[in-house]
């Protein structure tokens, strides 16, 4: 997944574009999965004013 990376500037998404998968795996442990999480939240405490 992750091969030897230099660069002029090495960069944090540059390390992330390394691999096909990687910035994919990085975007929805970020981004998709906080996401979710706040969904079920958010729709637990709409029930329980009811």
């Amino acid at each position: 997944m992750f091969e030897a990376f230099t660069d002029v500037n090495p960069s944090f998404f540059g390390t992330l574009n390394q691999g096909p998968l990687t910035l994919t795996i990085f975007l929805h442990t970020v981004i998709v999965l906080p996401m979710i999480w706040i969904y079920f939240s958010e729709k637990k405490k709409l029930e329980k004013d009811k």
